[in-house]
C-alpha cells in the first residue's frame, strides 16, 4: 500500500514546475498578497501542516537581516517574490546564514532574474531525479556545471528534496502502523 503511494506521490513530483520569473506578477503587491502567492506556488513542495509557508514576521526579519530587499512603500514585486520563494525552499534544511551565503554566491555569478529560473531548473531536475528513483527509472547524475558556486546551490536543492523523500516514507510508514493499531 505504501510503496503505492510513495509512486502516485512520485508521479506528482514529475509535474511540479516553480514560475520562472517572467511567470512572476509584474504588479506590486502588499505583504498578504505575496505570503498568499508563495504558499500557492510552494504548497506542491512542502506537506500541508508546514503551512503557512511564510508570515509576515518572517518577512520583516528578512528585510531586517538584508537577505530580501526592502519594500518600495510597502509594496513587494518580483524581485522580492523570487527571493521569498528561494528562502522558504531551502529554510526546509539550511540556517539563515548559510541561505544568505548560497544567495550572495549566486548572485556574484548571475543577475537575479538569471539565478532565480537556474534554482527553478535545478530544482525542478532534483525533483524529476527524486521521482525516477521512487519509480525505479534510470537517472541521469550529469552535472549542468563544474562552477563552485552552481555546485553549492546544486547541493542545497538536492538536500531539500532528499529531505521531501524521507518525510514522504516517514509519514507513509506512520498511516500503515496507524492503519495497523486500528
Amino acid at each position: 500500500m505504501e510503496e503505492t503511494k510513495l509512486k502516485a506521490w512520485a508521479e506528482e513530483l514529475k509535474t511540479i514546475q516553480l514560475p520562472r520569473w517572467d511567470e512572476l506578477p509584474e504588479l506590486e503587491l502588499y505583504m498578504d498578497q505575496v505570503i498568499t502567492l508563495v504558499d500557492r506556488y510552494l504548497s506542491p513542495l512542502i506537506e500541508d501542516e508546514k503551512h503557512p509557508l511564510l508570515s509576515s514576521a518572517m518577512v520583516n526579519n528578512y528585510v531586517k537581516h538584508k537577505l530580501v530587499p526592502a519594500p518600495v512603500k510597502k509594496r513587494y514585486n518580483r524581485n522580492h517574490l523570487a527571493y521569498l520563494i528561494a528562502i522558504t525552499l531551502l529554510k526546509q534544511v539550511f540556517s539563515i546564514p548559510d541561505i544568505n551565503e548560497l544567495i550572495r554566491m549566486q548572485l556574484a555569478l548571475y543577475e537575479p532574474q538569471e539565478a532565480y529560473n537556474n534554482f527553478c531548473i535545478v530544482q525542478e531536475e532534483k525533483l524529476l531525479q527524486i521521482a525516477k528513483i521512487v519509480l525505479g527509472e534510470e537517472v541521469s547524475l550529469t552535472r549542468n556545471s563544474n562552477d563552485f558556486y552552481y555546485l553549492a546551490m546544486e547541493g542545497a536543492v538536492a538536500s531539500f528534496t532528499q529531505k521531501m523523500l524521507t518525510e514522504k516514507i516517514i509519514q507513509l510508514d506512520k498511516e500503515q502502523e496507524g492503519e495497523k493499531n486500528e
